[in-house]
């Protein structure tokens, strides 16, 4: 189920860069030829940045692709590679906690006081607070759930977790 939700956010964040994409060049085509503004491109991409950086990275934790230097750690045993990967993971969940509960704060802040951007189109805030707290709450749940199952096949397994 985790992984179908961690699809569907990737989609998104491929939609949010299409929507990205067309916003600016229509931006830049109607200054430049028509000397006309696109109403409120300034919110409109950076709110859409939001879902473009933060909803895939549930997945990349998922699959593992963090950047990360090993040059050390790949002269330690696969035993303390699993351990030195599951200490990794716990310190990102304290890590993430705090953006966790940050974004929770902040949309129900914005939702409940239905915060508006000043602009010509007038559009709400919450829909990015939602993207991030949605994109950070999944991060948080998948380290979670990476963590458990490396702990347990560090201990309770013959083989150390593949990292």
């Amino acid at each position: 189920m985790l992984h179908f939700i961690e699809k569907q956010l990737l989609n998104t964040a491929v939609i949010c860069v299409i929507c990205l994409s067309i916003i600016m060049t229509l931006s830049v085509i109607s200054r430049a030829v028509f000397n006309w503004s696109f109403p409120d491109a300034i919110v409109l991409v950076r709110e859409l940045m939001v879902g473009a950086i933060v909803l895939p990275l549930a997945l990349t934790t998922a699959r593992r692709e963090h950047v990360s230097v090993e040059f050390i750690t790949k002269r330690f045993s696969p035993q303390v590679q699993a351990a030195l990967g599951i200490f990794g993971l716990f310190i990102g969940l304290i890590a993430l906690s705090p953006f966790v509960f940050a974004g929770w704060r902040e949309l129900l802040q914005t939702w409940n006081s239905s915060s508006y951007f000043y602009g010509d189109l007038d559009l709400p805030k919450w829909p990015g607070r939602l993207l991030f707290f949605i994109g950070v709450l999944l991060c948080w749940i998948r380290l979670a759930t990476l963590l458990i199952s490396d702990t347990h096949k560090l201990f309770f397994s013959k083989s150390a977790p593949k990292l």
